[in-house]
């Protein structure tokens, strides 16, 4: 697997995971990255949706990467560790995980967009 931190993951993330992979869909993509994606990136465009899920299923805490565009790449920790369901969708392209951008609901789903 080449998700950012499955290895160590949460076993609850791991089972998500599958469980997303029948989920996502052009329709739960972010509206702005719609023509991005494809089956072949099922995950581009699915971080805010797919981090504030895992949110709910496991606890913790969802932060963001600033992706240089106003716009945050959503990612999770739980039970102390750091992953990111949806980082297929940046390929080989190595992110920045740190913690110093919670994202918090409310604010994050305010947006129309991300609550498209």
């Amino acid at each position: 697997m080449s998700l950012y931190g499955y290895e160590t993951a949460p076993e609850g993330a791991r089972e998500l995971y599958g469980e997303l992979q029948g989920a996502w869909s052009r329709e739960t993509c972010a509206p702005r990255m719609r023509d991005e994606w494809s089956e072949a990136n099922p995950t581009r465009g699915q971080c805010s949706i797919t981090a504030f899920l895992v949110q709910d299923e496991l606890g913790g805490e969802v932060y963001g990467i600033p992706l240089g565009d106003g716009n945050y790449h959503c990612f999770n920790r739980a039970d102390g560790v750091v992953f990111d369901l949806t980082s297929e969708q940046f390929g080989g392209r190595e992110l920045e995980y740190t913690l110093d951008y919670p994202q918090e609901r409310e604010k994050h789903f305010a947006k129309k967009e991300k609550y498209e």
